[in-house]
């Protein structure tokens, strides 16, 4: 075939549905495989918040990877050449295949879970991760240089095509993949869908070979590259949004669940934002895009301090200010895009930008911040996206000083002389400050200088509670806290890890041994600690959460108590007595410490080893799930003494996890009894807590002496499908959780 006959061949008969598959099926795989690889993480770091948040910094850092490989094959001038190697390298990333976790690096380390957690990322999926995040970027290069160099069809829609494959993967994993499959056939499945995709991309580069194509010298026509200040501007509106996925992950996640059905609601609604900014049609117009976004994200920072106010309504606007400012940013990504010939640099400095976003986020806010304070920053921060230069006009001028008085006077007013007794003034006052803000949005400066004020009003009003010093490390924010509670006689210390109460020592001499909320006497713990307390030996006892440290209250002279704890900065504040000093100076027993996740450091413990086995293991209201399986349960009974006792709490706001857990324990070969514990209405504050409790023993006989307490009732193993390693179903007790807030729901 001469050079003219290859001139002639029509780029047509490639269809444009096959490019549009191809990143879809390609975005599909690599978006599918985040929640899937950070579950079966999950279980070796304790199912913190910041496994996702770590993991997705490290899959923006390999879709950097992706899109720079994809900018650096450009260079190839045939597009055949580069079709081969892309091939190629997608055959050998296929080499590390089956997904799994990889055990090269060993356990993971408790003091820099991070770097672990980034290795075994790298080892496990980063070369099939990296070489399918070249696809998108790749195949609208192919797609500029056949189909656009002949018909002018826009390229950049494509993109749109790639995220819908990728939000619809996300959702796919919630609703239906993690329900329904085991974590084993999630594995196989995926990896089989990606052989499939390689077929798939080899038939499209086959076609594309083939195919007359515009050469390179056409970039150069295009125009020059472009400026820095341009470049700077794709990577600040790409950072903002990622910054914010992971700000408003942390923060909901932090008060529900560490799980993937969770994690992928930002994630989803980040892709759905890409979806309508790349669209040649957008379901929704910059302009009204402006509109809400002022009003969302006046309404956030308003209600941001106020943690314990309604969940749906803060789930709600926090997801709405979060969807309408990314997609604020990513319309502005859009209005600067270059031309088709410059695609795949586009695309490698907006990546560049996701991997700046993410990664302030996972590493370099928790070493600066002592609370989640990137999350309102970066919200403010984006509001300079917003267009509105020019001169200001006198009336906006006036509107902005009235609202910074109105923001000014109510936390006066709060401090002076109370927030309760004046709540209706205060409401009125930073309701009308952002009424202010929305009405000179139109001009960016005064209207970002007015959301960061009214995040300081807010803030300093907010849910008061007396802190006295917060800490951060890789799993979560912890509080000590201090509240009078005159029963008490003085003030009360209080640990906290988001709005979940972690403990609460009392400060007076008559009451500082006493332990309080879920470990109080007369709670289903303290029950069981009581029983035998002046008849029995000397006993063994292990305690998966450590907290405050109050069960070491319990401790009697030849006792010996272990806790496990992974944060090891919860072991640093509960055994100062600067804050706490129920292991210090209540306990009457030895009391030790293992650092490290419960599951791996238990399994190294003597069967046979304990009296009594307390699973308490708090991650901000959300039991880690990998704690609540059959394999779990196996786990503990074999390490308890045949007449010992395991107790396992089940206190949850948002979970329901007493049916799951019911049908474990009798799964795992255990016998069980459960009790739910309601507090008195007359209770002081703190004194004691309401909460769920099940306790599991080897045989009949350990249980007798609780059968007989009325308090203590049967279990019912057939309400759920029991949990294993291979199979959870957080989702479903997400919902059985909610049809017990709102009958209603079907």
């Amino acid at each position: 075939m001469t050079a003219a006959d290859q001139a002639q061949r029509p780029t047509a008969s490639i269809s444009p549905v096959l490019f549009a598959l191809t990143t879809f099926a390609s975005a599909g795989l690599v978006f599918m495989v985040q929640p899937m690889v950070a579950k079966l993480v999950l279980p070796l770091l304790g199912g913190s918040p910041s496994v996702w948040n770590t993991s997705i910094a490290f899959f923006q850092t390999a879709l950097l990877a992706g899109y720079g490989y994809a900018h650096l094959l450009q260079r190839v001038a045939a597009v055949r050449t580069q079709a081969i190697i892309h091939v190629a390298a997608l055959v050998f990333a296929a080499l590390s295949l089956p997904l799994r976790v990889s055990g090269a690096l060993g356990e993971p380390s408790s003091d820099h879970p991070s770097l672990w957690l980034l290795g075994v990322l790298t080892l496990s999926i980063g070369a099939p991760f990296a070489v399918l995040s070249a696809t998108a970027p790749l195949v609208q290069a192919w797609h500029a240089r056949t189909v656009h160099a002949e018909t002018g069809a826009e390229p950049y829609v494509l993109y749109s095509a790639s995220n819908l494959g990728s939000l619809l993967a996300l959702l796919a994993y919630p609703a239906l993949i993690e329900p329904f499959s085991t974590l084993r056939g999630q594995s196989f499945g995926w990896s089989s869908g990606y052989v499939a995709f390689v077929l798939l991309m080899a038939v499209l580069a086959l076609l594309v070979s083939r195919a007359r194509t515009a050469g390179v010298e056409a970039a150069v026509r295009a125009g020059p590259a472009p400026s820095w200040t341009r470049r700077l501007a794709w990577i600040g509106l790409a950072a903002a949004p990622s910054s914010l996925m992971l700000g408003v992950t942390t923060h909901i996640t932090t008060d529900v669940a560490s799980a993937p059905f969770l994690w992928v609601i930002p994630l989803a609604l980040y892709l759905a934002t890409f979806i309508i900014a790349f669209s040649d049609r957008p379901i929704i117009s910059q302009r009204t895009t402006l509109l809400l976004q002022a009003a969302a994200v006046v309404a956030c920072v308003l209600i941001l301090p106020f943690r314990s106010a309604n969940f749906p309504l803060q789930l709600f606007i926090h997801l709405a200010t979060f969807f309408l400012t990314a997609l604020m940013c990513h319309q502005a990504l859009v209005a600067r895009r270059p031309d088709p010939a410059h695609l795949t640099e586009f695309y490698l400095w907006m990546s560049f930008g996701g991997v700046v976003g993410g990664s302030f986020n996972a590493f370099l806010a928790p070493v600066i911040f002592t609370n989640v304070w990137e999350y309102p920053l970066v919200l403010a921060l984006a509001c300079l996206a917003r267009p509105g230069f020019g001169p200001i006009e006198p009336w906006r001028w006036m509107t902005f000083i009235g609202a910074v008085a109105a923001a000014a006077i109510a936390p006066i007013i709060a401090v002076r002389w109370g927030a309760e007794q004046n709540r209706f003034l205060i409401f009125a006052l930073l309701a009308g400050a952002g009424i202010c803000a929305f009405l000179i949005r139109r001009r960016m400066i005064v209207f970002f200088g007015l959301v960061v004020i009214l995040s300081l009003a807010a803030e300093m009003i907010g849910d008061r509670v007396d802190v006295r010093q917060s800490w951060r490390s890789f799993f979560g924010v912890l509080r000590q806290s201090e509240m009078p509670v005159g029963a008490m006689r003085g003030q009360v210390k209080m640990l906290s890890h988001g709005t979940t109460l972690h403990g609460a020592q009392a400060t007076h001499p008559d009451y500082d041994c006493r332990p309080l909320v879920y470990y109080a006497p007369e709670t289903p713990i303290g029950q069981i600690f009581t029983h035998g307390y002046f008849q029995d030996p000397p006993r063994r006892i292990g305690a998966v959460g450590l907290g405050t440290g109050a069960v070491a209250a319990y401790t009697r002279p030849g006792d010996r108590l272990t806790f496990f704890e992974i944060d090891p900065l919860v072991v640093r504040i509960s055994t100062d007595k600067r804050h706490f000093t129920y292991t210090t100076a209540c306990a009457l027993g030895q009391i030790d410490y293992v650092i490290g996740d419960a599951r791996l450091t238990l399994a190294k413990q003597p069967n046979e080893t304990f009296d009594i086995l307390l699973i308490d293991a708090f991650s901000s209201d959300a039991v880690p799930a990998h704690l609540l399986t059959v394999e779990a349960m196996k786990g503990y009974l074999a390490k308890l003494k045949p007449g010992g006792i395991l107790i396992v709490h089940l206190s949850n706001r948002n979970l329901e996890l007493r049916s799951p857990a019911m049908a474990v324990a009798e799964a795992a070969g255990g016998f069980a009894l459960i009790q739910r514990h309601d507090a008195p209405d007359n209770s002081p504050p703190l004194w004691e807590s309401s909460e769920d409790a099940m306790i599991v023993a080897r045989n009949l006989e350990a249980l007798a002496p609780y059968e007989a307490d009325k308090r203590w009732s049967q279990t019912d193993p057939t309400e759920a499908r029991p949990w294993t390693d291979d199979y959870m179903n957080l989702p479903g007790a997400f919902y059985a959780q909610m049809k017990i807030l709102w009958p209603w729901l079907p």
